[in-house]
């Protein structure tokens, strides 16, 4: 939050600077040369959280940028020659957007203000003002003149007319404010009716009338996005504008794409999992659960359970990644009777669904554990070295449930593999390396992704010849069937000691904080759970991040734990975007593509071996050999193949974009951009 008297003097020192004359290499000379634009935005930056976050969204969908910091005494002075120079005879525009913290950080009668302003005016470049106040200088109305300024926590504000058909026109139209605690305010900002120039995008409702939060100021030549509240780069209404703040501020063509990810990875499917236990607090059938033995329970899903995921997936047009661990079912029919209805129909249903590999019965791949200990240890040999489960047990495990599925008609992706508690990979900090023979395995049976847990591995890394995957952990318990089950666990891990938890959270204040009171048994998971859970998946869905989640087969059974937190984050979804930006729902394998994707373009960018500009119409963009560039343009661009051109990338949120490399006997892409 920004302290309101604190913006009104920042404000009355940073008044827009009044256009000078400022030299520019040869484009008046050359006004008939259409000038180089490069691909690239300049980002200064003033250390707060509104700049940060329109930062984090250019690094995150690969936009690169070049960032000043105005505290930095060494920083590069912003000046002509900073912004722009001639190349083979033609001017160029070294950025093709400015982000400022407001409409003029650097003070009243700055010689850097008017250097960016006439570069601006010189290239027609936009420039976005991260967070400012409401006063004429950026085209809008004092808030005591119809407008508002305070806390904006739950403001229901609404895309416009002119920003559905500008800059916004990816999104249904509600930009709801978060407001996720009524004990802390989240949000600050300013409303101000809008004056000669100003075309408001988002605006909300202030007395009878209402007042804009987001526009376009367009004067003396020049065209400013202004924002005037404050936000981070995680909360959803950020979340909602970024892409169509990246979109005004490069008008539509620049390098970078981003896609809104949902997939779902249901583990253990066929197998049983084990239930909590409300009086031990623990999970009898696991090693550390002191007095367990004899109390042993199992969740696994049913026939009825089966038959209603279908009919769930169609209602709600979404597909669910079966994980399945087939000899453990076998295992459990063996045991019940030699019958297993729930895996009968799951069969049946088999091409509703993806399908993908969690080994055949869901042992621990890494080393040997010994159990005896709390926490459990490796087990050594008498030379002292670690004990681990070999190759060919794990190629085993890998190759048995990819035979049971294909002798049953389940289609999988070989190349795709989870193993069960992603174990093989290391485990700090009982195993700090993979089992050396995990890399061999997978090659055995051509795996290439290998899915990982992010919460403990967020980045993606080599496994001999695979990569790995890496899962978000949803906090819907594997050991817990009902409603009341998962309330119990979560108050006992979430809450202090004096509320009868375990502490857990006093423990370790740096990664979780106590609950303040324990949540109600009855009614605790549906009105604390599923909203706080649903609002940390659709965060990551928002963040162009593709990694899927992951839950287990138990959360299915039962009380069905799952759908009410993906039917809260789906249908919130759908009900914030447009159809032209939908969910893209896909597999494992096409994550880890993309993963390793970006982890190619972000290095290239670093090391500064990426050329991109536009010229009138035309782009060209050049990567290292074998790097392909993330491209977003405008409808109607064409790329240039060897002989004539073809329609460029795939359509999204409005614009079309996609990975691109150059064609046959080409050394770059070339787009021509709609007239």
């Amino acid at each position: 939050m920004v302290n309101k008297n604190r913006m009104n003097r920042l404000a009355a020192a940073c008044a827009a600077a009044a256009l000078m004359s400022v030299a520019l290499p040869a484009v008046a000379a050359q006004a008939a040369t259409a000038p180089r634009i490069d691909l690239k935005v300049l980002v200064v930056d003033d250390g707060g959280s509104s700049v940060e976050a329109i930062t984090a969204e250019l690094r995150d969908t690969g936009v690169p940028y070049t960032r000043v910091q105005l505290g930095s005494a060494g920083r590069p002075v912003i000046d002509a020659a900073y912004l722009s120079d001639t190349v083979d005879g033609r001017p160029r525009a070294k950025y093709q957007g400015v982000v400022l913290p407001n409409e003029n950080p650097f003070g009243e009668g700055s010689a850097e203000m008017a250097a960016l302003t006439a570069y601006e005016t010189a290239f027609g470049i936009r420039q976005v003002d991260a967070y400012t106040w409401a006063h004429p200088g950026v085209g809008l109305e004092y808030t005591d003149n119809g407008g508002y300024s305070g806390q904006l926590d739950g403001t229901a504000a609404a895309v416009t007319a002119a920003g559905k058909s500008g800059p916004f026109g990816y999104l249904g139209g509600q930009v709801a404010f978060e407001d996720n605690s009524a004990l802390v305010p989240e949000s600050y900002g300013f409303m101000g009716r809008p004056r000669a120039g100003y075309t408001s995008y988002l605006d909300a409702p202030v007395g009878s009338g209402r007042a804009s939060l987001v526009g376009e100021y367009t004067h003396d030549g020049r065209s400013e996005l202004v924002v005037t509240f404050g936000y981070n780069q995680h909360q959803q209404q950020f979340r909602l504008l970024a892409r169509g703040i990246v979109d005004w501020l490069t008008q539509g063509v620049h390098l970078g794409q981003s896609r809104n990810y949902f997939a779902v990875h249901v583990d253990d499917v066929f197998a049983p999992d084990a239930r909590w236990n409300k009086e031990l607090n623990c999970t009898p059938g696991d090693y550390a659960c002191a007095g367990g033995e004899g109390l042993e329970s199992t969740i696994r899903m049913t026939a009825a359970d089966a038959q209603y995921a279908a009919q769930w997936q169609t209602s709600k047009n979404f597909k669910l990644d079966m994980l399945f661990n087939a000899g453990a079912g076998e295992e459990w029919k063996a045991e019940n009777g030699g019958v297993d209805a729930m895996t009968a129909q799951l069969v049946a249903d088999r091409a509703k669904y993806r399908w993908m590999n969690h080994t055949y019965t869901h042992p621990f791949l890494g080393c040997v554990q010994d159990t005896t200990t709390s926490p459990w240890t490796c087990k050594k040999n008498a030379q002292g070295a670690v004990q681990y489960m070999s190759r060919a047990e794990i190629s085993a495990q890998i190759r048995d449930n990819n035979n049971w599925a294909a002798a049953r008609g389940i289609t999988t992706d070989r190349t795709e593999l989870v193993t069960g508690e992603h174990s093989g990979l290391k485990t700090n900090p009982q195993q700090p390396q993979d089992n050396p023979n995990l890399a061999g395995a997978l090659a055995d049976n051509g795996v290439k992704w290998a899915g990982s847990d992010n919460s403990r591995e967020p980045e993606q890394r080599a496994v001999g010849a695979a990569l790995t995957v890496p899962r978000h952990p949803m906090n819907v318990y594997y050991n817990t069937g009902t409603n009341v089950e998962m309330a119990d666990e979560y108050n006992w891990i979430y809450t202090s000691r004096a509320h009868g938890g375990s502490g857990i959270c006093e423990d370790n204040p740096a990664t979780s904080t106590c609950l303040p009171a324990p949540v109600n048994p009855t009614t605790g998971y549906l009105d604390h759970i599923v909203p706080q859970e649903a609002r940390t998946a659709l965060r990551h869905v928002l963040a162009n991040d593709p990694r899927p989640h992951y839950v287990h087969q138990s959360n299915l059974a039962e009380d069905r734990t799952l759908y009410p937190v993906l039917n809260q984050v789906l249908d919130t979804y759908r009900g914030l975007y447009a159809a032209s930006a939908p969910l893209v729902n896909q597999s494992m394998k096409d994550t880890g593509v993309e993963l390793s994707r970006r982890a190619a373009w972000d290095k290239a960018v670093a090391e500064n071996k990426v050329t991109a500009y536009r010229i009138g119409t035309a782009v060209t963009v050049k990567a290292p050999s074998g790097v392909l560039a993330p491209v977003t343009a405008p409808n109607g661009t064409r790329k240039q193949l060897l002989l004539g051109t073809a329609d460029f990338g795939t359509a999204y949120a409005g614009t079309r974009s996609t990975w691109a490399g150059p064609e046959l006997l080409q050394s770059a892409v070339t787009l021509k951009l709609p007239s």
